[in-house]
């Protein structure tokens, strides 16, 4: 039965049971979140399926205009898209046998919830892929966090 995610025993078992991830609203450009999360992820072993008309290729990988295009299984669609254009994106989730609809932060759209939900998919809304894979299943290093060069600590006066 869908639901939607919001525990860590859900979530987890989201990340560990998903091996292709659809990132709509996917960039180019390096210094974007959405860019940022999905190379995070590639780099843990999971398939990125980039997914906007704007580009041909994005991460070595080829870009589809939109779900419908892609043609293979998808485990998430990861959503970095405004709100408004998320509902279309929801019956296209459906469309293709998506397993989750990933909403991310900041990312809020109740009537995509109700198309996923009834489709038969599970949603994760208003949370990052990537900062929810590296707290629930490791890799918050990676970004820098849990280095020890950032610290709350304040440093020891000289004697």
């Amino acid at each position: 039965m869908a639901e939607v995610v919001d525990d860590i025993a859900g979530l987890r078992r989201v990340l560990a049971h998903t091996r292709t991830i659809a990132v709509v609203g996917l960039s180019a450009n390096w210094y974007r979140p959405s860019h940022f999360a999905a190379k995070y992820m590639q780099e843990k072993g999971y398939t990125v399926i980039p997914v906007n008309p704007a580009y041909t290729e994005v991460l070595g990988q080829r870009c589809y205009p939109d779900l419908a295009a892609i043609g293979r299984a998808v485990d998430v669609v990861d959503c970095f898209r405004k709100p408004a254009d998320i509902v279309p994106i929801a019956r296209d989730a459906v469309a293709i046998g998506a397993k989750v609809l990933w909403l991310q932060l900041g990312i809020r759209n109740d009537e995509a919830v109700r198309i996923a939900l009834d489709g038969g998919l599970d949603v994760v809304i208003d949370r990052c892929v990537k900062i929810e894979h590296a707290r629930i299943l490791g890799g918050l290093n990676w970004a820098g966090v849990n280095t020890g060069v950032i610290s709350s600590k304040r440093p020891r006066a000289a004697a």
